[in-house]
């Protein structure tokens, strides 16, 4: 971190991200200021807490700001007791730091670059005793370094560790260097805080909506309201109780499972293997896995042998992966981009074998420990989620502001109102604020959040889960939704549709099945080139792999107890796995393929786009490197002159096809070489171009639907995946992201070179057809009624995204295809396109998704997991079909909670208004009038409106998000106004009967019960909180007709049903209980139904106006704004560019068709 807490980038001084795992933790920025205790002004604050009986400690926990500040005083972050955190999301914190002694030599046993690090440290705050200055946040440690000036993550540490440096940690950490390591990164422990039942009941009732109700029941009670206040109480008392219940079980809940102690194996110094508790590691600590695996309590780097790893808590990823010994290389460790052969803490180790003596085990050193591991990240995730960037929350708010305004208008109004009718001044102040508890509803912000809540428990019943509700509201705003490829458009398994080799003379014929092949170094790539390893058994691997093996015939045997047998039979090499040939021939040939044995493995990397092994044969005569991987990848790593001359015409005939083409290239390696050690880079060179295998990848019978549908709501679909893009535009035109009448032009961007300028060109996807209509297009796409689709690859767009970001955004508006894209660019394009303002959804498996399925307002992992780290959304439906029922839920919760918002608004100020009418008359409503309306009415309406379920269909226009737009404070106005007309008309028409008897203006209030103008006043009020709920019920075409919300409608129709008979026969028992003048004229009581009958009608038709655009015409009046969104605006400007799109034309970064807007 800077000076004032930006975490400082150690190689180039620059502030950077603060370092979390990014294998699962989004960046984030930290603002740090530092303070010094005041002790006059604690003792001062201290006696004006107590004079103000507590007030002020109250203000203070609100706004922890104002406490620092009233009590501290600024100073150096160096000298700092107390420190100021502002996160990303502008939400500030408040943490003490905290100092710990060490004992003498402490740092020096960290390395150089620790020793480094912490001298000046040492220095500084030595005296007689060596102290370590830290605060804890969010679980994580960050300690105090001096040469930064800057409290950083502990895990800066060892974040200069090469791989190289973890081999050195083999021979294990002596006890006083484990002790030393313990006092920097503190215990291995996840631990999540479980409040007592007194300190969330504290917590709880410091909230402001619990304040503002013990306000109101004082305040209630002081002006005879008992009944009522004790109603309120104890359904606030119900009310906490059960959130305190709910709050610590899930506390307890997600303890249990963050929290994992078991006893480990490790080495120490000495050579000697030791039993310790899990949380005694350390980084450095040398783990021992057992043959038969564990559940790991720490992030490991694996240094020896092979482990099966189940991760799908982390990834939702079923299917287990094979972990491979970390490469000794001197470059700089990192569990993102060495993930292949990092154990991440909380996954299951199922199998561990060819580390250990006996051939068994592994061998592998603690990285990261507590919150710093991979489990440490989603536990964090879950105690701390990112604050959501949505305006209807924020709008709720400012909303209840204005209401607030409202309430203060009222209160002078009772004021005057009652200062000239000489009322006494504490009846004046109890009138007043009972205004504010009237205007103001407390429980807004909570009942708005029903509508995901309904929709989450009815997701939940179609198999998709949700660990963050508010995402729920989200997704009914999506405007552009991401699809991963393999796995989620098309099907996860593959069948092989054959095999050519190639050679410098050209492709042989195309061999439909491996087998047919004759023995040669093709036959023994595909047999041996993968990561397929056996569990009790059974073959387990990827399942593009298993087929692949499967179609040689050949089978696997892996080495039994320490393996000498095996191992002598090749040579002395430690063999992994041994690959043997079928013992019938398809074929008819001389020779017969021998076995071959598999001594190292390099797996599959995203970012290098391909996976080696390394072979000895029978004897250990000769020793091969086998290399798979993408086509281009592959080809650029051969000798030039083994590469066929038709590789790219034949490549790209088989990718126009849909076809999955692998490459797989060879290389002879110097069988008496240190075979185990050789370096990647040196294996994967050189190569001898061996042949393509094809696969088909079907596309799923779900896809083209789904993504009919999507197109029919006017929902952007784009294509992302690590697949060739032919593939790709193939699939695209299948699934139907790009019509049969549609243009794909595909973005080459090339990047800087010492022989040549970044260059970008957009061309068509046949060049023959390109120089036909090139002419035409050129005159606009969008003005000559072309419609098109841009297509690009991973390094296009990294060229695209650094030499031209001028052109980023318009390509990123037509772009449906993403192809050869890695991770970290998939997690890219997500924050690409929500920079123009895009809500994006992204649908993929969770493995090579997982930063953009986070990255993604609404990320959904087709996952077996009920809930994994991986999206916000996990569902167990194997297809995208979950995706339109996500979104229809989206829809259907926000239309909801948009009712909800403004049936209490419109509650609150339908009592507002009854209050105020009653108080100009010298009277008020009742103590079980208020019951009546607040209970029975109101709160059963609000609990079952949201209950509906969403609409069958897309509609291709999306609900509004904004509370604060004129159809939302136009509808609240105009039926406010209506409101008001109604209970004045029933009192102006109870004034005119000839039996009416005028109020007695000698008293006040409740004193006033019963009287005419009250009867008419609770009787109009009690029909207009009925017909309001049916008023702002929406339904078409987001929701379902309000027939379907049975449990509402009956409601509905008993509410009516007792309002009417409260208003025409109510009885004298009924009428002493809410003190209601009973009328004896039974013409007055059906006209005082019709009067309500003719305001519902009103409202409704006036809703239904709003509805079809009625106040659009207002905005006639301002003039036609730009959109606030700047997809639309640069929709706009480029549709009326003729200078775009520049067909076949090679750009340079001098060369500008710029089109701004702002």
């Amino acid at each position: 971190m800077n000076k004032r807490g930006s975490v400082v980038d150690p190689q180039s001084g620059l502030p950077s991200p603060c370092p979390r795992d990014p294998f699962l933790s989004p960046d984030s920025h930290m603002d740090v200021q530092g303070y010094k205790w005041v002790h006059w002004r604690v003792w001062l604050c201290r006696l004006v807490a107590l004079l103000s009986l507590g007030a002020l400690l109250i203000l203070f926990h609100w706004r922890p700001r104002l406490g620092v500040l009233a009590r501290c005083r600024s100073c150096p972050l160096a000298l700092a007791e107390v420190l100021l955190l502002r996160d990303g999301s502008g939400q500030q914190h408040v943490v003490e730091v905290q100092t710990e002694e060490l004992e003498e030599g402490s740092f020096e046993m960290l390395g150089r670059q620790e020793e480094a690090e912490w001298r000046d440290t040492v220095q500084l705050h030595k005296e007689e005793k060596t102290l370590l200055h830290y605060y804890l946040f969010e679980g994580l440690r960050y300690v105090w370094l001096d040469r930064k000036g800057a409290f950083c993550p502990v895990s800066v540490l060892n974040e200069d560790w090469t791989c190289k440096d973890l081999y050195g940690f083999q021979k294990g950490l002596s006890p006083r260097e484990q002790s030393s390591r313990r006092s920097m990164f503190g215990v291995n422990l996840i631990d999540v805080p479980v409040k007592s039942y007194m300190r969330l009941l504290f917590e709880e009732v410091l909230n402001p909506f619990y304040i503002f109700q013990v306000f109101s029941i004082v305040l209630w009670t002081t002006d005879e309201y008992y009944f009522y206040a004790l109603c309120i109480f104890i359904i606030s008392i119900i009310s906490i109780s059960i959130s305190l219940y709910e709050t610590r079980k899930q506390s307890i809940t997600l303890r249990n499972m963050a929290q994992f102690i078991t006893n480990v194996t490790i080495r120490r110094e000495s050579g000697e293997e030791d039993c310790v508790n899990s949380v005694e590691l350390v980084p450095g600590d040398c783990l021992i896995i057992p043959q038969e695996g564990l559940l790991l309590p720490c992030d490991a780097a694996l240094l020896a042998g092979e482990c099966l790893v189940n991760e799908s808590m982390l990834t939702g990823e079923s299917v287990p992966v094979l972990k491979t010994p970390l490469p000794a290389a001197d470059r700089t460790y990192s569990s993102e981009t060495e993930h292949r052969h990092t154990l991440f803490c909380g996954t299951q180790i199922i199998q561990a074998k060819g580390g250990g003596p006996g051939g068994g085990g592994a061998v592998a050193v603690v990285t990261s420990t507590g919150f710093l591991t991979a489990k440490g990240a989603l536990v964090s995730s879950i105690m701390y989620p990112q604050q959501l960037n949505f305006s209807f929350q924020k709008d709720a708010m400012k909303f209840l502001l204005i209401l607030g305004s409202l309430a203060f208008c009222g209160t002078i109004y009772i004021f005057v109102i009652l200062f000239k009718a000489n009322v006494t001044w504490p009846e004046i102040i109890v009138r007043c604020l009972d205004i504010v508890t009237i205007a103001v509803p407390p429980a807004l912000p909570a009942a708005i959040t029903t509508g995901a809540i309904y929709a989450q428990s009815r997701l939940k019943k179609h198999g998709i889960f949700c660990i963050n509700p508010p995402r729920i509201n989200v997704g009914g705003k999506v405007s552009v939704f991401c699809f991963d490829k393999t796995g989620t458009l098309t099907e996860e398994g593959l069948d092989v549709w054959g095999v050519m080799e190639g050679g410098p003379a050209g492709f042989s014929e195309l061999v439909p099945d491996p087998r047919l092949l004759p023995p040669g170094h093709m036959q023994s790539a595909l047999a041996c080139c993968h990561t397929v390893t056996l569990l009790r058994g059974q073959p387990l691997g990827d399942p593009l792999e298993l087929k692949m093996v499967e179609s040689t015939g050949w089978t696997l045997q892996e080495p039994e107890g320490d393996g000498d047998v095996v191992n002598a039979e090749y040579g002395g090499h430690k063999v992994l796995a041994v690959m043997r040939p079928p013992t019938q021939q398809l074929f008819l040939h001389r020779n017969s393929s021998e076995a071959v044995a598999i001594v190292k493995r390099f797996p599959f990397s995203s970012a290098l786009q391909r996976m080696s092994v390394l072979t000895v044969a029978t004897g250990g005569r000769s020793a091969m490197v086998f290399v798979k991987g993408s086509p281009e990848m592959v080809a650029s790593l051969c000798r030039a002159d083994t590469v066929p001359p038709q590789f790219s015409s034949t490549l790209h005939t088989f990718s126009s096809e849909g076809l999955r083409v692998l490459a797989l290239a060879c290389k002879p390696v110097d069988v008496n070489s240190d075979l185990i050690n050789i370096e990647r880079a040196d294996a994967e060179k050189d190569l001898q171009f061996l042949g393509l295998l094809m696969m088909k990848n079907l596309v799923k019978p779900e896809s083209a639907k789904v993504i009919n549908v999507l197109r029919l709501a006017q929902i952007r679909n784009v294509m992302v995946t690590g697949d060739n893009i032919l593939t790709a535009v193939n699939v695209a035109k299948s699934c139907g992201m790009v019509g049969s009448d549609e243009k794909v032009i595909f973005v080459t961007a090339s990047p800087h070179t010492a022989q040549s300028l970044p260059t970008l060109r957009f061309s068509l996807e046949d060049e023959v057809a390109a120089q036909r209509s090139t002419d035409v297009m050129d005159q606009s796409l969008y003005q000559g009624g072309f419609d098109y689709h841009l297509a690009i690859n991973g390094k296009s767009f990294a060229a695209l995204c650094d030499h031209f970001p001028e052109y980023l955004p318009k390509v990123l508006m037509k772009a449906t295809v993403f192809a050869r894209m890695l991770p970290d660019q998939k997690a890219q394009l997500v924050k690409e396109l929500q920079k123009l303002n895009y809500r994006v959804g992204m649908c993929g498996d969770g493995a090579n998704d997982c930063g953009a399925l986070r990255a993604a307002d609404v990320g959904v992992s087709l996952s077996e997991a009920e809930a994994s780290v991986a999206s916000p959304f996990t569902s167990k439906t194997e297809n995208i079909s979950c995706v339109p029922l996500l979104i229809r839920e989206g829809r259907c919760s926000l239309v909801t909670s948009f009712s909800l918002f403004r049936y209490m608004a419109l509650y609150s100020l339908i009592q507002f208004c009854s209050v105020l009418i009653l108080n100009t008359v010298k009277t008020t409503l009742a103590d079980f009038q208020f019951l009546f309306c607040d209970l029975f009415l109101v709160t059963l309406l609000a609990l079952f409106m949201g209950k509906g379920g969403p609409s069958e269909e897309l509609y291709p226009r999306r609900p509004p998000a904004s509370l604060l737009s004129l159809p939302v404070f136009g509808s609240l106005f105009i039926q406010t106004c209506m409101i008001v007309l109604g209970q004045l008309s029933a009192v102006f028409i109870t004034k005119t009967q000839e039996w009416y008897i005028p109020l007695n203006s000698t008293v006040f209030g409740t004193e006033n019960l019963p009287n005419m103008e009250n009867a008419c006043v609770f009787n109009l009020s009690g029909y207009q909180y009925i017909f309001m709920a049916v008023v702002v019920t929406k339904s078409y075409p987001h929701k379902k007709p309000l027939y379907h919300n049975v449990i509402f409608l009956c409601i509905l129709l008993i509410h009516f049903a007792v309002m009417t008979w409260l208003v025409l026969y109510p009885g004298p028992f009924f009428s002493q209980v809410f003190k209601l003048y009973n009328f004896t004229d039974m013409n007055f009581k059906m006209l005082l139904c019709a009067v309500a009958a003719l305001n519902f009608l009103i409202c409704f038709v006036v809703e239904l106006l709003i509805d079809l655009g009625a106040l659009n015409c207002l905005r006639l009046l301002r003039g036609k704004r730009p959109s606030k969104k700047q997809y639309k605006r640069l929709n706009v400007l480029l549709s009326d560019s003729t200078s775009w799109l520049p067909l076949n034309q090679t750009l340079t970064p001098r060369d500008h068709t710029v089109i701004h807007f702002s």
